[in-house]
């Protein structure tokens, strides 16, 4: 199989595409204005314990108080020398549903969290007392004497040897680690290099977490490019290009310390043509945002995403098949459970996921689909879990959620449905506008442009982005004018050439 990353980097946004075979599976957005937080550290302090709910709000710094609940409070300790934490007792993972919450945490208290999900709607962030580290090969875990390994990697000989490996490594006292499936293969100078890079890390967060005054942040996450190259690389990636020539010297820098054997697949790209239209990229995530999935027998499904859950339906539509009823509806129910799985990968679904299958009356066929869908999402890099056909042709999945999904992301509720769809933000759009002035200006020989659009379009470019449009100006050396056109939706926009 041949997989690429492409990376998209400007000044407002980095987007990153996993491209495998040719294919779009999935897209990475993050805003230089609204970066995510997960896996970041803070030092915060409880606001409000609430025994009812078994939970506590805890501040962070943001805005909303962050939200943690008592089975993730599962390794504390009264060492404020150790641990930065003040003022509790240990409490070990497996006693952490049967704790009360009253009894370990109190209000005003001050406490050592990771952000484990993103604020997700009107819900804040989601955290957890147990600190997680993330490196190539390893995720460091200071509170938990455990080694553990990847669940992928299948063969028992190397689950053995990267153990024993992991079990001759003095980390000492209450550390742990948790063997990613990256390390499969790894040597032990790789791993022992992975161990040292994150004790140092850990002992200086840990240092830092005792001088920092909450609600702080004491570790931020590494940035979005940099996250995949240590979180997704794997050896059937192929290649990594990217558009950014700053971006390329920092992942060179990043791959040359800790990703050594990948250099070469480093490249910079810097033809005429924008990185994600050599791929078609733009246009599969116009199409990520739409309700309707066309399948190629003429079938199609419908995904609809609600607060609690998303629901996929699925439709024979144009497709009438060669043989029999049962025969078209087991075609189509094969080709939309492979279609599912990178629709979830592509828009990132996450939470709970109800698939209505059309139904089945042979047991044989219902295996198979559901087969064909365990395996579609096999390389799915988040966690999904699959239930059993219902008696309604009903399939019950979820997938780990940490951060929005590429709708919400991208979108915002349409204030001219009254919430029941979705268009694009004035921002999407500005950004949307630049990339073909900057198509439109390497193509045509042209004096200037007109940008004919949206009145909260227009304001945006006159105001948080007007800095950006200045740039840009520069950047293709013409003037960009632009004017209202009150007939257009707020996400219409024109690019006039002149």
């Amino acid at each position: 199989m041949r997989d690429e990353i492409l990376i998209n980097v400007t000044p407002q946004e980095t987007r990153v595409a996993l491209v495998e075979n040719g294919v779009l599976q999935e897209v990475h957005l993050e805003r230089t204005t609204n970066r995510g937080i997960v896996g970041n550290i803070y030092k915060g302090i409880v606001r409000r314990v609430m025994p009812g709910m078994q939970a506590a709000f805890v501040d962070i710094g943001h805005d909303r108080a962050a939200f943690l609940h008592v089975a993730d409070i599962v390794a504390i300790k009264n060492d404020e020398e150790k641990h930065a934490v003040e003022g509790s007792e240990l409490l070990d993972k497996q006693d952490a549903h049967e704790a009360d919450i009253a009894t370990l945490l109190h209000e005003g208290q001050k406490i050592i969290v990771q952000v484990i999900k993103d604020p997700i709607g009107s819900k804040g962030a989601r955290l957890t007392t147990h600190i997680t580290i993330p490196s190539r090969f390893l995720v460091l875990m200071p509170d938990n004497p455990h080694v553990g390994v990847s669940q992928r990697i299948e063969d028992l000989d190397e689950r053995t040897r990267l153990k024993d490996l992991l079990a001759d490594t003095d980390f000492g006292g209450d550390t742990g680690y948790i063997i990613r499936t990256a390390a499969e293969g790894a040597s032990d100078i790789e791993l022992d290099r992975d161990v040292k890079f994150l004790s140092k890390l850990w002992s200086g967060i840990s240092e830092k977490a005792k001088t920092t005054k909450a609600p702080q942040l004491v570790h931020e996450d590494l940035a979005l490019e940099l996250r995949i190259m240590r979180d997704i690389i794997e050896d059937d990636i192929e290649r990594v290009r990217m558009d950014n020539s700053q971006s390329f010297k920092r992942i060179q820098n990043f791959v040359m310390e800790f990703l050594p054997e990948i250099n070469n697949r480093i490249e910079h790209y810097e033809g005429e043509r924008p990185i994600f239209d050599l791929y078609n990229i733009e246009e599969e995530i116009k199409k990520a945002l739409e309700r309707k999935v066309p399948l190629k027998s003429g079938g199609y499904l419908i995904i609809d995403q609600t607060e609690a859950m998303t629901t996929v339906d699925v439709n024979t539509g144009a497709f009438i098949g060669h043989k029999n009823l049962e025969e078209t509806i087991f075609r189509t129910n094969l080709e939309a459970a492979t279609a599912l799985a990178r629709q979830l990968r592509l828009r990132n679904l996450g939470g709970i996921i109800i698939v209505d299958f059309i139904d089945m009356q042979d047991e044989e066929h219902k295996r198979h689909v559901l087969r064909t869908l365990e395996k579609a999402v096999e390389r799915d890099h988040v966690k999904t879990s699959i239930s059993e056909v219902s008696t309604l042709g009903l399939v019950e999945m979820t997938r780990k959620r940490s951060r929005e999904s590429l709708e919400r992301l991208m979108c915002e509720p349409c204030q001219q449905c009254n919430g029941r769809g979705f268009v694009k933000t004035p921002v999407t759009i500005c950004y949307e506008i630049f990339r073909e002035i900057s198509r439109a200006s390497r193509a045509y020989d042209v004096q200037k442009f007109l940008v004919l659009a949206n009145q909260e379009v227009v304001d945006c470019l006159l105001d948080e982005e007007a800095s950006s449009l200045a740039e840009l100006e520069v950047d293709i050396d013409k003037p960009i004018r632009l004017q209202v056109e009150s007939l257009y939706s707020p996400d219409q926009f024109d690019v006039v050439l002149m």
